[in-house]
């Protein structure tokens, strides 16, 4: 059941990133293959790595599920050294790549048009794909009202008081859906703002004098 203190709470969060970040233009990509590849790679890593890796696949012109899945497997590990954990990352691909030709004959746009949360349960069952992962590319990636939840969520709103620090990821996602409109471009931006306030502001050690969300009133 929504909550109308919950959602002006998480509506005044929203207000205060926004006016202070604007409009970020999530996910960077040139396509959802990308993006996906991306949600893969960024698994604890830097942007700047997956990005150094995403652009070692470009110069070869290999976004392209079939042609990733049928390239060698030590070749894969190569070119996306970058990214750390090269060699887990590339087993995680080419199990995405597997299920996309095992369920989708290749075709993402049919993927994306499955119902949201069967395609949700049949991603999970891939090995090395977590919720924040499959949530990140349903969202990005396919455009599909799903809220991603990462660390800098729980920690920003724990902070606040507004849940427990040991809350679980399906409890704060929910959380954040009942209180919030079914909207993708809301839920991408929301996430967005989240991320950027976490690693500028809400550190380990959080920058609280200079935060937009000091003194909001929560």
């Amino acid at each position: 059941m929504k909550s109308k203190t919950e959602s002006c709470e998480l509506s005044v969060i929203y207000s205060r990133l926004n006016s202070h970040f604007g409009d970020l233009h999530w996910w960077p990509a040139d396509s959802s293959f990308e993006v996906i590849l991306g949600a893969i790679l960024t698994q604890n890593t830097a942007w700047q790595n997956v990005e150094r890796a995403i652009e070692n696949l470009k110069a070869l012109n290999l976004l392209e599920p079939q042609l990733l899945y049928e390239m060698d497997h030590r070749v894969l590990e190569e070119l996306i050294r970058p990214s750390g954990y090269f060699r887990i990352k590339a087993a995680r691909i080419k199990n995405f790549l597997s299920f996309l030709q095992n369920h989708y004959d290749w075709d993402l746009k049919k993927m994306f048009q499955d119902d949201l949360w069967k395609l949700r349960e049949k991603m999970l069952k891939i090995k090395g794909i977590g919720k924040e992962t499959a949530d990140s590319i349903l969202l990005y990636a396919g455009h599909r009202p799903v809220f991603v939840i990462d660390a800098y969520t729980r920690r920003i709103l724990s902070r606040h008081g507004m849940v427990a620090s040991n809350i679980s990821y399906d409890e704060l996602q929910d959380y954040f859906m009942r209180n919030l409109p079914l909207d993708v471009s809301i839920y991408n931006q929301y996430h967005a703002l989240i991320v950027n306030a976490g690693k500028t502001f809400c550190r380990t050690v959080p920058l609280c004098e200079k935060c937009p969300l000091k003194s909001v009133g929560l």
